[in-house]
């Protein structure tokens, strides 16, 4: 019997679905890719339950017609901007009398950085080892088999407000879903998108959504921090609405269709008739003007990615740059202003695609969709999660160790 897997993305303004199937294999085909228009949420958060469950209706239908099990296991993306990121070492004393680190020992440590402060209201999202040191040697990666006295852990732990983490899931559950767990958007994103040299180089992953903008740096293959601002592309979208007096719905037509993130790279004499886009508006406005008000807002928040960069000292020295994804990625000129604000190189994120297989060739278009970036990333992590929790360590040495790893299901 195959076993779904499903990334669930609920933005403000759009919830999306990727549906994933899990062989007998245990290979990983995404069959499915879904978007159906949102509500109650606002900025990453839960506004109002009975309006985002409403919104999940035709979404928790659907994954229902793909497959019985499809509602059983949700993924789903948590983005909000009261994220908190911490750093968080553990110590333990190696146990064995030959010193030789064994996977208890692993998890001991792996406890020991676990145990943070947390107020009430709070709870961990990640738990993330970025290094063990053995003995005071840094940067190891697997400290299985090694010898020492002293094993410690260097985690950042990523914990978020408990009563926002409950409504998003009591929306699922109140459908009939069941939730398998819950991701942290930037994190959902750099699993898409991130191949493992940009990882080690140093990258940026920005995903611009229309209430919100998250962001995550990796560096050596490590997590380095995570943030999330509460302005997003839509932002842009209500100074528009306002400026040329259009219902918002025509404001972001217009933002898509003619808008630009470069406003010089925009002629002056260009205008575009608003009849033509909604008939109940009139007159004509200037593509210059549009830009303007546009480049202007997503200057704003590059500026508040630049002083993330700069609080952990990575502002402008990231040899990977930027890779762009979210519904804002579309937005025209968004990689030259992005360059333009950040010096640093920048593109529009591609999921890397290895790793499993595509249903079909329309799946493959679908996917290349930055909007569909944290949805599908979200089944990739699902799909990480189902596969560890398959391999199981125990207290052996030298061949024994290696035959059981090789022939672990």
């Amino acid at each position: 019997m195959n076993n779904f897997i499903t990334g669930l993305d609920i933005g403000s303004q759009s919830v999306k679905v990727v549906v994933g199937e899990v062989s007998r294999g245990e290979m990983l085909r995404v069959i499915e890719v879904l978007k159906f228009p949102s509500a109650g949420m606002r900025k990453g958060v839960v506004q109002d339950v009975s309006d985002v469950t409403q919104a999940l209706s035709p979404a928790i239908a659907a994954m229902k017609k793909i497959g019985k099990s499809a509602n059983e296991n949700i993924f789903l993306g948590m983005a909000s901007s009261d994220l908190k990121v911490q750093q968080s070492l553990g110590v333990v004393a190696v146990s064995r009398a030959d010193y030789e680190i064994y996977q208890d020992d692993v998890n001991r440590a792996i406890q020991s950085a676990q145990a943070v402060n947390l107020a009430p209201n709070r709870v961990v999202l990640h738990s993330i080892v970025r290094e063990y040191i053995v003995d005071g040697v840094r940067d190891i990666r697997d400290p299985l088999e090694m010898t020492g006295n002293r094993l410690e852990v260097s985690s950042l732990i990523i914990d978020a407000f408990g009563p926002a983490v409950k409504n998003l899931t009591k929306c699922v559950e109140i459908l009939g879903g069941s939730v398998g767990g819950i991701i942290l958007g930037p994190l959902a994103n750099a699993r898409a998108v991130l191949s493992k040299n940009q990882r080690e180089l140093g990258v940026l992953v920005v995903d611009i959504g229309f209430g919100k903008t998250s962001m995550c740096v990796y560096e050596e293959g490590k997590l380095l921090h995570a943030a999330v601002f509460p302005v997003g592309s839509g932002h842009a979208t209500n100074d528009l609405a306002i400026g040329l007096k259009v219902p918002m719905e025509t404001a972001e037509i217009v933002k898509l269709s003619f808008g630009s993130a470069i406003a010089r790279s925009v002629a002056v004499r260009e205008g575009i008739e608003l009849a033509k886009i909604d008939g109940r508006s009139r007159g004509t406005v200037q593509r210059k003007f549009i830009a303007e008000i546009i480049e202007v807002r997503l200057a704003e928040i590059f500026e508040l990615i630049n002083n993330e960069l700069k609080y952990i000292g990575k502002s402008a020295k990231l040899p990977g740059g930027i890779v762009i994804v979210g519904g804002g990625a579309k937005l025209p000129g968004i990689v030259d202003l992005a360059k333009q604000e950040l010096k640093l190189s920048a593109q529009i994120g591609i999921p890397e695609t290895h790793g499993f297989d595509l249903g079909n060739p329309e799946i493959g278009v679908k996917l290349e969709d930055p909007e569909f970036t944290c949805a599908l990333g979200l089944v990739l992590s699902g799909y990480d999660k189902s596969t560890a929790s398959h391999t199981v360590q125990f207290p052996m040495k030298g061949l024994l160790r290696k035959v059981f790893r090789y022939f672990a299901p």
